[in-house]
C-alpha cells in the first residue's frame, strides 16, 4: 500500500513523546533608531514551528519509529502537525463537548471583523466557550490560537487571518492541525549501550 502526503494527525498522535514547543517563528526585520526605539517590520505572516522528544524507546520501536521518520525524507515531504497538549479545547477534556457526541467538534467561521485578526463562530453548540490557549483550524489547515476568553460574539485570534479565508469556512476544534515539514538536518534518532534510545526533531509549517 503506498504512503501519500501528508501524514494525517495520527502520526503525530501516535509518537511516543511530547512537543517541546510550539510558537510562532516571526518573520520580521528590525532596526534601532539613534534614540534607542526599536522599529519592527513584518516580511509575512508568522509560521508555526514546533520542536518533539519521545521518551526513552526500546530499540524495536526505535527502529519502528525511525522508519516511519525516514519517510518524511529530511523535510521532503509533509505531515500534519498540533500541539499535542491541545487535542481537545481547554474547557472541553477529552471532548467533553456540552452536547456530548452530537458534536463533532467541527463548526464555521460566522463573521470577520475588517481587522482579520477577530472572529465569530457558528454552528457550535449554545454556549460553547473558547478558552484563551486554545488551539482551532480554518480550512485545509490554516491554524490560529485563541487570544481572548469568548462565548458569543467575535474574538481575537493570532495569527492574523491568511488571505482568501471567508465567512463560512470551516473551524475545527478537534486536533486542530496545519501542514509541517521536518527542518533539514534537526531530526536526531540515537540509541544507547543500554538498548534504549530517542527521537527528536524540529518543523516548521509549510504552505
Amino acid at each position: 500500500m503506498a504512503i501519500t502526503f501528508p501524514l494525517p494527525t495520527g502520526f503525530l498522535h501516535d509518537f511516543p513523546g511530547w512537543t517541546l514547543e510550539f510558537d510562532l517563528l516571526w518573520r520580521q526585520e528590525q532596526s534601532r533608531a539613534a534614540s534607542g526605539q526599536t522599529f519592527v517590520k513584518d516580511m509575512g505572516s508568522p509560521l508555526w514551528r514546533m520542536s518533539a522528544q519521545s521518551r526513552p524507546l526500546q530499540r524495536p520501536v526505535l527502529d519502528y519509529w525511525k522508519a516511519r521518520f525516514n519517510v518524511l525524507e529530511n523535510g521532503l515531504n509533509t505531515f500534519r502537525a498540533f500541539p499535542k497538549s491541545r487535542c481537545y479545547p481547554i474547557a472541553y477534556p477529552g471532548g467533553s463537548w456540552p452536547t456530548g457526541v452530537a458534536f463533532n467538534g467541527i463548526g464555521t467561521v460566522g463573521t470577520i471583523n475588517a481587522n482579520r485578526k477577530a472572529i465569530a463562530a457558528a454552528g457550535f453548540p449554545s454556549g460553547y466557550q473558547f478558552k484563551t490557549g486554545d488551539y482551532i483550524q480554518i480550512g485545509n489547515g490554516d491554524l490560529h490560537q485563541v487570544s481572548e476568553d469568548a462565548t458569543t460574539g467575535q474574538f481575537e485570534i493570532r495569527p492574523h487571518l491568511w488571505t482568501g479565508v471567508t465567512v463560512g469556512a470551516a473551524l475545527n476544534v478537534y486536533r486542530p492541525s496545519c501542514l509541517m515539514t521536518l527542518t533539514p538536518g534537526s531530526l536526531s534518532m540515537s540509541a544507547e549501550l543500554n538498548g534504549f534510545g530517542s527521537i527528536s526533531f524540529e518543523a516548521v509549517e509549510s504552505r
